[in-house]
């Protein structure tokens, strides 16, 4: 298992625990958050497949991967525009509820990890229009980012 699939597993596990901590009275904009970061997660594990894939020398496991990433592909700007929605109604649930304070770290990292999401479905579907290796890079980058921005986001 490549190091990304832990890094993601360890996300969601911490998210998981916060969310049911309030159980059974789980706060809609909390699950709306956690269904949105599922959707994140979900797609930022192919990077972990591309990585495992690249790494490994089994060549049965490199096919076996490849495949399994060859089906989820027509679907992957989908579920990241589809995460994009999520996210933003979390988000404005959230302002509907407690209102926009710069003071707050955790508004702040949500506000920077959403416009981040936002670069990344940008550039998701802009690789689709014409696609370059300056995009795929770039598309790397952002998702690197928004991975650590949401990290912090719910450490917080």
């Amino acid at each position: 298992m490549n190091r990304w699939f832990y890094f993601n597993l360890t996300v969601l596990i911490v998210a998981a625990w916060q969310v049911f901590q309030t159980f059974p009275s789980i706060p809609t904009h909390v699950l709306v958050g956690f269904i949105g970061l599922c959707f994140v997660l979900f797609n930022w594990t192919r990077h972990a497949v591309f990585s495992t894939i690249r790494n490994t020398t089994d060549r049965k496991r490199k096919i076996k991967l490849a495949n399994i990433s060859k089906k989820i592909m027509p679907f992957h700007r989908w579920i990241g525009t589809s995460a994009l929605v999520i996210i933003s109604v979390h988000a404005l649930l959230v302002l509907d509820l407690f209102g926009f304070n710069w003071r707050n770290l955790k508004v702040v990292s949500g506000l920077l990890a959403g416009l981040i999401l936002i670069a990344m479905v940008t550039t998701g579907w802009m690789r689709l229009v014409r696609p370059t290796g300056r995009k795929r890079k770039a598309h790397l980058y952002i998702g690197l980012s928004l991975f650590c921005f949401i990290a912090i986001h719910i450490l917080l």
